[in-house]
């Protein structure tokens, strides 16, 4: 058994992995703002016993992900394997109406953030006996060389391009503590994000990036993969 944890546990992508891995053993640690008022959430982990815990974290505010590993360690909780996979869209954004506050609060909580839990949480991963991961759900829209246009906004692909740089700079320090860290891509998945005209289920994105994620080693770090475990390009 793995432990997990998840940002942005409460809805989406995030729900579907605690779904999956609940329901295959695992045990997993859900981060989500406010837990208390997420019912689905609770819900799913209501039978779970000590495999499930929650934990209020808002990935934006960097003082809470500082306190992270300690709220942890306080909590007896182990980490194997972190998803960053917190994440937001701005929607619209014309040339002419873009907005810096827009732009700064896309980037904090999809680029900033999950180098900051990443770097407060590696000291709980680099244990004897394990194989730590770190997974930070990006998109195919961070990707350059496929960019076009103003596609979901500008701020987002920005975000995820800056993220996938993150993740290709944190690939030899990671290498050397021994945990693995990649860029995956979900897919363009039916979420309050992705909307109803996606062409993947929830549950097909994330039976796909388990499988990826289970089978990582430092290998792959720095890799731009998708949830069926093909590259994309930079």
């Amino acid at each position: 058994m793995n432990h997990y944890l998840i940002t942005g546990a409460n809805r989406g992508l995030g729900l579907e992995f605690v779904r999956q891995l609940l329901a295959r053993g695992d045990g997993v640690t859900a981060c989500c703002r406010e837990p208390d008022e997420a019912g689905d959430l609770q819900r799913l982990g209501a039978s779970a016993g000590e495999r499930f815990a929650t934990l209020a974290l808002d990935v934006a505010d960097a003082d809470a992900v500082a306190a992270l590993p300690g709220k942890l360690r306080a909590g007896g909780r182990v980490v194997d394997v972190v998803i960053n996979n917190a994440g937001i869209a701005a929607g619209e954004e014309a040339f002419g109406q873009f907005e810096a506050g827009t732009m700064e609060r896309v980037l904090r909580v999809n680029s900033i953030a999950p180098m900051l839990v990443a770097q407060a949480v590696a000291p709980l991963l680099e244990k004897d006996g394990t194989a730590p991961k770190i997974v930070c759900i990006t998109s195919g829209l961070g990707s350059i060389a496929n960019a076009d246009g103003l596609t979901f906004g500008l701020s987002y692909g920005m975000s995820k391009a800056a993220l996938n740089m993150g993740v290709k700079k944190l690939a030899s320090e990671m290498k050397r503590r021994g945990v693995a860290i990649i860029a995956l891509h979900p897919g363009w998945v039916q979420t309050d994000m992705g909307g109803q005209n996606a062409t993947l289920k929830p549950e097909e994105s994330i039976r796909g990036m388990l499988k990826v994620i289970d089978g990582l080693t430092t290998r792959d770090n720095g890799r731009f993969l998708t949830y069926a475990g093909e590259e994309l390009p930079w």
